[in-house]
């Protein structure tokens, strides 16, 4: 059974207070002293430290300056407001179906101007045809026994990937070469969805790199991630998804991002390990 959502948030906020106990130990003063500083009383430096009490953005800016620590203001506010629903159960995420998920992230696919996707297990939900995308979402429904809506969830994923055809956004794209060579579908299913990656790749707006086998690599594969401007990252393990919005936690997917371009294969290079995955396909 999944902890109670009022366990995962004292769970956050011990986190956040022991940051907090951190930073005041590293700048040598004491609770009173902080308390002084801050121009509160003692006991809400305590409160807050052994995660009684929640601080506020305030509180927060106030501690940082009376340690010398401003540099870490912004993370730790978002760490405060970044609720510990952020990491979610796929199976509370999914058990109403498949369709509501898919339609939840459309607010923020319209408001993102600049996409940078990293997969190494299955082709990217932008790219993917109505054929390979059932495919893929009925091995997950019927991994997790969700309800089916497959079909529903299909047309509603194709409706929401309208918006890499929208102008004002940019998208990049790094796909590990195993991604063209799992079979999740048939041959003729899988045949078309390499099709439909050959013709994304036109788009003046998509850039799109494959980690070849032989690569001699800087950055070891890694579970997939999608980063949304320079401000959040969706991060999936197998039973989780997690949403990331500290600073420095963006910041370490922006440099495994840049790590994982380096050694990805980019036009002429990338339709051949495309057409390979395609011939191989029999």
């Amino acid at each position: 059974m999944p902890p109670h959502p009022s366990s995962r948030v004292q769970k956050a906020r011990e986190v956040l207070a022991g940051r907090l106990r951190e930073i005041r130990k590293d700048a040598g003063i004491s609770g009173r002293e902080l308390a002084v500083r801050c121009g509160w009383s003692e006991s809400k430096s305590s409160r807050i430290e052994n995660a009684k009490t929640p601080p506020s953005d305030t509180d927060i800016r106030a501690w940082c300056r009376a340690c010398a620590a401003g540099d870490q203001v912004q993370d730790l506010i978002a760490a405060n407001r970044q609720s510990a629903e952020a990491h979610v159960e796929w199976k509370r995420l999914q058990r109403t179906g498949l369709r509501r998920l898919q339609e939840s992230a459309g607010h923020l696919y319209l408001h993102t101007k600049t996409f940078r996707v990293y997969v190494s297990d299955v082709i990217p939900g932008f790219l993917q045809t109505p054929g390979y995308a059932s495919a893929l979402l009925s091995s997950i429904a019927d991994f997790r026994g969700t309800p089916d809506d497959v079909t529903e969830a299909v047309a509603a994923r194709i409706r929401r990937n309208e918006v890499l055809k929208m102008g004002g956004r940019r998208f990049s794209f790094v796909l590990e070469e195993s991604v063209l060579r799992y079979r999740l579908c048939t041959a003729e299913t899988m045949a078309a969805q390499l099709g439909h990656l050959l013709g994304v790749m036109d788009l003046q707006n998509v850039a799109v790199g494959i980690v070849p086998f032989s690569e001699q690599r800087a950055v070891w594969p890694m579970p997939t991630f999608t980063i949304f401007d320079d401000s959040r990252v969706h991060a999936d393990t197998l039973d989780a998804a997690s949403t990331l919005t500290q600073p420095s936690q963006v910041e370490l997917y922006t440099r495994a991002f840049e790590g994982l371009s380096q050694g990805a294969a980019r036009g002429a290079a990338a339709r051949s390990l495309i057409a390979d995955a395609v011939a191989s396909l029999g």
